[in-house]
């Protein structure tokens, strides 16, 4: 079986846009949900939708791959997950290395969905002695001592750091100067790369602080509709009650039975 070291994805050299590189993963994943449905073919209308983008975009996306659906019957599945597949370069086996197994390690390596989608987790390295041999998800987790041999024993190209922030950048030289050339960081800091090496940031706090700004809107415009509804409801208020002079108005003009005539005499 191939590996990462001598397999590169063709995505850079025929040109295929950075920001359409980021949304195949939406629709392959979309797409391997009809697959495993056996839905055999889906229309960009569908499959949009699915994906979370609007279909314009979809259909200028799949343009780049060279891949039009057929009018009135859409795009066939099962050709198009192999497809983008072969296009992200999941067709061969990538091997990876986790560096850092504590709790964010240890469940990154029991993720099975590296497997399914083109990526073997070669090793699980830390820098505690005290880890060393310990078994996770079903791998011995190897010294950081080891780092260097792992990766060129293994012919690894893709590196995770889940490592404390401090350790991060002294991890990332080691992996790079190794020959790993894309790393994923799970760490909470910035890493400084050589050109030709590809960075991959997930920074959960980020999100999450993403995620509390949109919060704060969404309370601050629910606040502020509270408000428009409120003053709305004071104004109709204000404009059913009689003014004091009508009231009086109304009681002069009544009749001698105490009711107002219905027509003035003339």
């Amino acid at each position: 079986m191939a590996t990462g070291r001598t397999h590169r994805p063709a995505t850079r050299s025929r040109g295929i846009p950075e920001a359409t590189v980021a949304r195949l993963p939406l629709y392959l994943r979309a797409l391997t949900a009809l697959s495993e449905r056996s839905v055999p073919t889906v229309s960009s209308e569908e499959l949009a939708t699915a994906a979370g983008v609007n279909s314009a975009k979809l259909r200028k996306d799949f343009s780049y791959l060279g891949s039009y659906g057929t009018r009135g019957v859409g795009y066939d599945v099962e050709y198009l997950v192999y497809q983008i597949s072969r296009e992200l370069g999941l067709t061969q086996d990538w091997p990876v290395v986790i560096v850092g197994i504590g709790n964010l390690g240890a469940a990154l390596a029991n993720y099975g969905g590296f497997a399914s989608r083109g990526f073997r987790v070669a090793a699980l390295i830390d820098a505690d002695p005290a880890m060393a041999g310990k078994p996770v998800a079903g791998m011995p987790v190897q010294h950081s001592d080891e780092l260097e041999k792992i990766i060129s024993d293994n012919g690894v190209s893709i590196g995770v750091i889940a490592t404390p922030a401090g350790a991060a950048q002294q991890v990332c030289e080691r992996l790079v100067a190794a020959g790993v050339t894309s790393i994923l960081n799970f760490a909470p800091t910035v890493l400084s790369v050589p050109d030709g090496v590809d960075v991959r940031k997930v920074d959960l706090s980020i999100e999450l602080q993403i995620l509390a700004f949109h919060e704060q809107r969404k309370a601050g415009e629910e606040a502020a509709t509270e408000a428009a509804l409120a003053a709305a409801a004071e104004r109709d208020t204000a404009a059913e009650a009689p003014a004091d002079g009508a009231v009086e108005g109304a009681a002069s003009r009544k009749g001698p039975d105490g009711d107002v005539p219905a027509v003035m005499p003339a």
